[in-house]
């Protein structure tokens, strides 16, 4: 995470004033790097992602490992290697600013920045447009937008997106084929007349398509005025989508279309189909983890310090230092420090620090 601003009348550390001009920060190095010009993007991490506890009760659902990365680092390696992308906010909340900060500065990543809504549980949240308003206002954001949510891992490059963007000079949109029309209800459907949206639907009981729209955002400087100008109106301050809806209506915008991969972790379903996507029917074992005696039946990863003796796992996560002995564990996810002995689980979350043996 890069250090403070130093402008043409500050200092760091009682050096003296930076004779650069405000266009330039230090990086942690002490080296300068230009950052006054070119984009802005913001990365989307303030969920409290209750779908998932208990084993996001304690963690960004973003520091979900898929393979040995994690969710949020997909989307900080695409920005942080396209020049054109000068700062990166992540936007989060008061409950998970810490565990964010300590993140960041431990990170190989130069551009993030943590920028934090005040909020500590989910009935006190602004919705995600409220979020991006209030910090387009925090940070004094005035440059081209990109805007992506850290929990979705996704297989194009984001650089491929931005190109789009630039090409097309409107506010623009990423959509993908679901392929159902059930699981499209749950996002925002896209109608397109070649690459421009001529409709746009959020959530529709009776979706007459499966092309929706997932989070991924971009928008150009002149249009950011219009987030205050919508939430002024009294539109929903919730979903994107609704914004998007309401400015598709107003002006022209185009979207993105991509095949391949696309996962909105929220559910443990989903988490666990992004780490078999990812996995491609193998197994991934920490060097440190202890496998006796067991048969790994695909799409499993067991972390460093887990041990598993005596036992049969399929498409799981057993996290760090977690014990499993004569189990059967399908769909399952296991969290740190537990303890599983003698049972049979499908489709459980064991949250942290848990003993279950023999059924008790």
């Amino acid at each position: 995470m890069r250090s403070r601003v130093v402008d043409s009348i500050g200092s760091v550390g009682g050096a003296e004033p930076n004779p650069f001009g405000s266009n330039y920060r230090y990086k942690k190095n002490l080296s300068l790097w230009w950052v006054g010009s070119g984009m802005k993007a913001i990365v989307l991490a303030g969920g409290y992602a209750t779908r998932l506890w208990p084993i996001t009760k304690h963690r960004p659902k973003m520091f979900l490992p898929v393979g040995d990365s994690t969710v949020i680092d997909t989307v900080f390696e695409d920005l942080e290697a396209d020049e054109r992308i000068s700062e990166v906010y992540v936007s989060t909340n008061e409950r998970f600013a810490d565990e964010f900060a300590s993140y960041l500065d431990e990170s190989r990543f130069e551009k993030p920045t943590l920028s934090v809504e005040e909020t500590t549980d989910e009935d006190e949240k602004f919705g995600v447009v409220g979020a991006l308003a209030q910090l387009i206002d925090r940070e004094g954001v005035k440059e081209d937008l990109i805007v992506v949510a850290g929990d979705n891992l996704i297989s194009f490059d984001i650089a491929e997106f931005v190109d789009f963007f630039e090409a097309k000079g409107t506010p623009a949109i990423a959509a993908y084929d679901v392929g159902s029309k059930e699981r499209a209800k749950s996002y925002g459907l896209v109608e397109l007349d070649g690459d421009r949206v001529v409709d746009f639907q959020e959530k529709p009981d009776d979706p007459k398509s499966t092309l929706v729209s997932i989070a991924c955002y971009a928008f150009p400087a002149e249009t950011l005025p219009l987030f205050d100008e919508y939430l002024a109106a009294g539109e929903n301050p919730d979903e994107p989508g609704w914004f998007i809806q309401w400015m598709q209506s107003r002006q022209p915008v185009h979207a993105f279309t991509f095949d391949g991969a696309w996962f909105d972790i929220g559910t443990p379903e989903s988490y666990l189909d992004a780490v078999a996507w990812h996995l491609g029917g193998d197994d991934h074992v920490d060097p440190s983890a202890t496998v006796e005696n067991a048969e790994l039946r695909g799409n499993v990863h067991v972390m460093a310090g887990a041990e598993v003796v005596d036992s049969t796992l399929e498409r799981s996560v057993v996290f760090r230092n977690a014990t499993i002995h004569d189990a059967d564990v399908r769909r399952s996810i296991i969290d740190e420090e537990t303890r599983i002995e003698n049972l049979d689980l499908a489709d459980a979350l064991i949250g942290a620090h848990s003993t279950m043996t023999n059924g008790g």
